[in-house]
């Protein structure tokens, strides 16, 4: 592709991404929302004025949250049938 056509789709993109994720409060919200979207860490800093390294840090984070609550949200629930099948609920 011709250099001008994918500098214009970078804008493009880089335009769409800042309008969709102009509501959002927090930065962590932008950078887990356009990584989810399938942008590379180093666009995602473009467009919310910090280092891809932050970026990278930020999910990171992100993963291990999540990880740690659906571990905690499975022990709630073993511990729960384990006193239903005890008769304790």
């Amino acid at each position: 592709m011709p250099d001008d056509v994918l500098e214009r789709l970078d804008i493009l993109i880089k335009l769409q991404a800042a309008a969709l994720t102009a509501q959002m409060e927090s930065t962590k919200d932008k950078i887990i929302f356009l990584s989810g979207a399938g942008l590379r860490p180093s666009l995602i800093a473009e467009i919310v004025g910090t280092t891809p390294n932050h970026v990278n840090v930020t999910l990171s984070n992100a993963r291990s949250l999540s990880k740690s609550r659906k571990r905690n949200s499975a022990a709630v629930r073993f511990r729960g049938a384990k006193l239903e099948s005890e008769g304790g609920l």
